[in-house]
């Protein structure tokens, strides 16, 4: 928002203050301002003369030899080679001793040998921005009104002895998108009284309502819609002190009847719209949401195909306006235009905002309408706008409004403290401190016995709600560094890791120096990818996004190894066939069809490996993973989280694993044990259906293991005593898993086994059908002294015929 220091000054009294000072007490009052930039970019000794004649120049075609009065009683020869320069006109002219912007400092010349003293000047030489001037007078010279006074000093013609202030301007604070706003807001910080435009209006007997005819259809979209009749008006270019108001806040003047409707706008921020009303049938007009399939010409001559969403101002058949957002071209306000109907309406901001976002067409009135308008400035700047026209364009304005108002917005009110206030700013302001502030904001209120204010904010500020919110105006307007500094007191707690964020990072730095590649993929899957693996699901459903991004990404992930499938074959297929890879991540559950809570959000780790462990070199061939590379990577997490000793593996068959390669996970806990994942090696219709080779995975729930895991190093004393070792080799049915031999033996030999291990499985044609060998190695060792042959082999004993008891065990000889 760009706000002149002058037009400003209209509204509040700002003698005293410089722009620059200004700025600050905005800035420093809540209201950032990025700059100040001065509208006279260096022009002195530039006045206002009278071309008297115009002669070709004796040798040159393009040059024109004009005498020119500027009101000091001799004629001034000027060549000058402008196109559009002619006798009569009135023009800026640089006179000797004269500089323009860029320190152009103009003499005494002679051009062609003819002498000129001085220089008849464009809108640019004054350093205007021509982009802002009316289209005739973006070419040549710059030609003055023939009202404009002989002699006077340009930049008092043009009010470029003017400031103006840049406001960067929060979404909630659209109030000071205006004149008013803006005066409303520096009455505040300056205890000064604001002073409003007049807008009594002086009309016909002819009544507004016989030539006018409103309906809202959209009531909810549209809670206000008003409308003026003004006839016979004289389309013209307007006033100087319209145009220069209007280029001052970086719009374009166009004619009259436009440049009122913006100037109007800018000084209450309420956006009007002047239709030819010759070109509105019957003067009807219909509010409401486009049809499937309609157009709209708008003023700037472009289609626009419109969307059942959008709201349309119709002429009761056709769309004539984009409402809030731009006029339509067949009503346009032309040099034709005798008649105005002129509207003033509250739309829907949100509304407004989708349309003009969609279309992509952002106009000075949607940026108002997107942010909420006063709702009751629409009438105030109605009447404001039908008496300036009638001024500037000689038209009658017809008695009456024409109005449908579909809901009356009432200021809000709002009850807030002085203890609450106080408490929160740190200050000790007195109830007539505070009294005072919402008087200088023009807050109506009343103060009760208990300390409470209870505040009527007006509907100009919409961004007022809650108490924090007068807080926040107290504060500010009290004066930010006013506000004592309080020292932060309390207990102070270092900042740390949780278990849980501890146990992942630890995970992820023993996996990664381990050589697996961490992979972190979306939580957003297919329907299908959820299908898979249901088994690590537990039978939940997945949840489905309500605006997902496509398809493929339409619901939470119910697994991680889905995920680490894709990755697996994106790598595959740009030739990198072995890959070793790990996820820690979230996975989602519910149990619900339509979800009604929050679903279920678990951490999990899972891992993939695919190809080969060891690639070949002259010397070696190359090893593919197999089941107990993915074994031996929960055996590292579990050793590293200190359960190795809670976990055990049993043989399982859940979907989609390969039926005779997969193990379930279990571990045990204070009320039991539970299965928390499965390791093992894809089905071989999945992998064939991902074009991978023999490819292991495995995934595990993260949370029981928060729980169980620890910390905590045990530390043991080296051995003082010999330990003595035993082998044994038995024959088993091919059932009975090695994991339940061991266990037999642990509890069979007691204190007394340190440890026992399998070395060796073998299986043959000389067992016979449906056996295999396993061989155990157990070592023996008391900790107090040295065992004798004799007790081992006693012992040992006990093993062996407790396996040949529980399993029908035969030793292999």
């Amino acid at each position: 928002m760009k706000v002149s220091y002058k037009w400003l000054n209209e509204y509040i009294e700002l003698a005293g203050f410089t722009a620059e000072e200004l700025a600050e007490k905005m800035t420093r009052g809540g209201i950032e301002i990025d700059g100040v930039e001065s509208r006279n970019k260096g022009v002195t000794g530039v006045v206002v003369g009278y071309v008297k004649s115009k002669e070709k120049h004796p040798d040159a075609d393009k040059l024109n030899v004009c005498k020119v009065d500027v009101g000091t009683g001799e004629e001034l020869q000027i060549v000058c080679g402008a196109k559009n320069v002619d006798a009569g006109q009135r023009v800026p002219v640089a006179v000797i001793g004269a500089v323009l912007p860029g320190d152009f400092k103009i003499k005494r010349a002679k051009l062609r040998g003819v002498e000129s003293q001085g220089m008849i000047c464009s809108a640019k030489e004054l350093g205007l921005n021509d982009k802002l001037l009316p289209k005739d007078q973006q070419e040549g010279i710059l030609v003055l009104p023939e009202s404009t006074h002989i002699g006077a000093p340009i930049a008092d013609v043009l009010g470029i002895n003017d400031e103006v202030l840049e406001l960067d301007l929060t979404p909630n604070r659209s109030d000071c998108l205006s004149m008013l706003g803006v005066a409303y807001e520096i009455g505040a910080l300056t205890g000064r009284e604001v002073r409003l435009p007049d807008t009594t209006v002086n009309h016909t007997s002819d009544k507004t309502e016989n030539h006018v005819a409103v309906s809202i259809s959209e009531a909810d979209l549209c809670s206000h819609y008003s409308a003026r009749y003004i006839k016979g008006v004289k389309i013209g270019p307007s006033p100087l002190w319209l145009q220069n108001r209007l280029m001052a806040a970086g719009v374009r003047p166009i004619n009259n009847i436009v440049d009122v409707t913006n100037f109007v706008m800018l000084e209450y921020g309420q956006p009007l719209h002047a239709f030819d009303a010759d070109l509105v049938p019957g003067g009807r007009i219909d509010v409401r949401l486009a049809r499937e399939g309609e157009t709209l010409v708008t003023l700037d001559d472009q289609e626009r195909r419109l969307e059942p969403h959008m709201l349309v101002i119709t002429d009761g058949k056709q769309p004539i306006a984009l409402a809030g957002v731009m006029g339509g071209a067949s009503t346009e306000v032309t040099e034709q235009t005798v008649n105005i109907l002129l509207e003033s309406a509250k739309f829907d901001g949100g509304t407004i905002r989708k349309t003009s976002r969609q279309l992509g067409l952002r106009s000075e009135s949607s940026i108002r309408f997107e942010k909420e308008v006063d709702p009751a400035r629409v009438i105030p700047a109605l009447d404001r706008a039908a008496a300036l026209m009638a001024e500037l364009g000689s038209g009658l304005v017809l008695e009456g409004i024409v109005q449908v108002q579909a809901k009356a917005t009432a200021p809000s009110s709002v009850a807030v403290s002085l203890d609450k206030i106080n408490g929160y700013l740190g200050t000790e302001l007195s109830d007539l401190e505070v009294k005072t502030i919402f008087g200088r904001l023009h807050f109506a209120y009343e103060y009760s016995d208990a300390g409470v204010f209870t505040v009527q904010v007006p509907t100009r500020r919409g961004d007022i709600t809650r108490a924090v919110d007068l807080i926040e105006e107290v504060a500010r307007l009290y004066g930010y560094d006013n506000i004592p500094t309080t020292p932060i007191h309390g207990d102070i707690t270092p900042g740390a890791l949780t278990k849980p964020q501890a146990i992942r990072r630890e995970l992820r730095k023993r996996l990664t120096d381990a050589g697996l590649h961490e992979v972190v993929s979306y939580s957003f899957t297919g329907p299908e990818r959820t299908k898979l693996f249901p088994s690590l699901a537990g039978g939940a459903k997945a949840v489905r996004l309500s605006m997902p991004m496509s398809e493929e990404r339409s619901v939470l992930r119910t697994t991680l190894i889905a995920q680490l499938l894709e990755t697996a074959a994106y790598n595959r297929n740009r030739k990198n066939e072995s890959a070793s890879l790990f996820e820690i991540g979230s996975v989602f559950h519910t149990d619900e069809e339509q979800l009604t809570h929050l679903p279920q959000e678990k951490h999990r780790f899972a891992a993939l490996l695919t190809g080969n462990r060891t690639e070949s070199q002259w010397n070696q061939k190359a090893v593919a993973v197999d089941f107990y590379d993915a074994k031996g990577i929960l055996e590292t997490v579990f050793s590293v989280l200190g359960v190795s000793g809670s976990v055990t593996y049993e043989a399982a068959q859940p979907e989609h694993f390969h039926p005779g390669r997969t193990a379930a996970v279990r571990i045990a806990t204070a009320k039991g044990s539970e299965i928390i994942g499965y390791v093992g090696q894809l089905h071989p219709a999945l992998q064939l259906d991902a074009d991978l080779a023999d490819t292991y995975v495995l995934e595990i729930g993260l949370d029981t293991l928060y729980e169980l895991a620890s910390s905590d190093i045990v530390y043991k004393s080296l051995p003082r005593y010999p330990a003595i070792s035993r082998d044994i080799a038995v024959v088993v049915s091919q059932d009975v898993a090695a994991g339940d031999l061991t266990e037999t033996a642990w509890s069979t030999a007691g204190e007394l086994l340190e440890s026992v291990k399998v070395f060796d499985v073998f299986t043959g044609e000389k067992l016979g059908a449906g056996k295999k060998s396993i061989a155990l190695s157990l070592v023996y060792r008391h900790g107090e002294r040295t065992l004798t042959d004799e007790e081992v082999s006693a012992l040992h004993e006990q093993v062996v015929v407790k396996l040949e008891q529980s399993f029908a065990a035969e030793l292999r000889k």
